[in-house]
C-alpha cells in the first residue's frame, strides 16, 4: 500500500461531494482506509449520551466525517491553485513534494 501524498495540516481543495469547491486543513489522515478528515467539510450530526466522568454533555453534536483521499487535491501555497503532487530528490538524498503546475516545493 503506497503512502498517501497528503499529510496532516495540509491545505486541501475538495473535488467531489456536497462540499465541492471548499478548502480546508487536514486534521486526520488514515492511510489504511485511504481517508482524510478535513476541517469544516463533510459535517455530520452525531447523537451523544451525556458522560459526567468525561465532562461530555448529551445532545446532537456536529463533527467532521472522513472523505476519501481521491476526492481531495492539495493546494499549492505559491500558485494558490489545487494541484497534483510530484516528488523530487534533492542533492542530500531527501525527497520533497513538488507542485505539478509551478514546480515549487510544497513542504
Amino acid at each position: 500500500m503506497p503512502i498517501p501524498p497528503i499529510k496532516k495540516n495540509d491545505q486541501v481543495f475538495i473535488l467531489r461531494g456536497k462540499d465541492r469547491g471548499k478548502t480546508g486543513r487536514v486534521l486526520i489522515v488514515n492511510p489504511k482506509k485511504e481517508r482524510v478528515v478535513v476541517e469544516g467539510v463533510q459535517m455530520i450530526k452525531k447523537h451523544t449520551r451525556p458522560n459526567p466522568q468525561r465532562n461530555i454533555k448529551g445532545g446532537i453534536v456536529e463533527k467532521e466525517a472522513a472523505i476519501h483521499i481521491s476526492n481531495v487535491a492539495i493546494m499549492c501555497k505559491n500558485c494558490n491553485k489545487h494541484t497534483r503532487i510530484g516528488k523530487k530528490v534533492l542533492a542530500d538524498n531527501n525527497t520533497v513534494r513538488v507542485c505539478r503546475k509551478c514546480g515549487n516545493a510544497i513542504d
